[in-house]
């Protein structure tokens, strides 16, 4: 398997990370959409993220995207100090250490950027993105019961965080 390196996004990557997300999308099992908006809409949100300098990084392989991760800051002026994290890697990509690295400098990214405090969502039987997760210094702060519905089962949200 080639190298991985972790770089911020840049617009010749969007192709990419377009049908990364995609993928990972239609696995329904972790992203908040099951499938990628489209391709122009995709386009424009990862403009606009390099234009405001926000924390968007990408695992690349072979200059290909195989993995993202961002901090959209929030814009209403009493939640402005947070963000929201995603993340995701397609699967031949997971366990290997690339998500840790990945979640790392988009957190470094976020602290630069001058976040006090990113937040995420996780469904409850994602085991090891929790764990991931908690070694980066997030904790649990809540529990959304049945939060999520997909392909008719429903599922717990765990809410987690973490406070520079």
């Amino acid at each position: 398997m080639n190298a991985v390196e972790i770089v911020p996004i840049a617009p010749d990557h969007i192709e990419s990370f377009y049908r990364a997300l995609d993928f990972v999308a239609r696995e329904r099992r972790y992203l908040s959409f099951l499938e990628a908006p489209p391709l122009e809409e995709t386009r424009a949100f990862v403009l606009d993220m390099i234009k405001r300098g926000y924390p968007q990084w990408v695992a690349l392989s072979a200059g290909e995207v195989v993995g993202w991760c961002d901090v959209t800051p929030k814009t209403r002026p009493i939640y402005a100090h947070g963000g929201v994290l995603g993340i995701a890697l397609l699967p031949l990509f997971r366990g290997q250490g690339i998500g840790k690295r990945l979640i790392l400098r988009t957190l470094d990214a976020a602290r630069a950027f001058g976040l006090r405090r990113v937040e995420l969502t996780v469904r409850e039987n994602n085991a090891s993105a929790i764990e991931l997760y908690r070694k980066v210094g997030f904790e649990i702060e809540g529990l959304q019961r049945h939060a999520v519905h997909v392909d008719g089962a429903a599922e717990n949200v765990v809410c987690m965080a973490l406070l520079f």
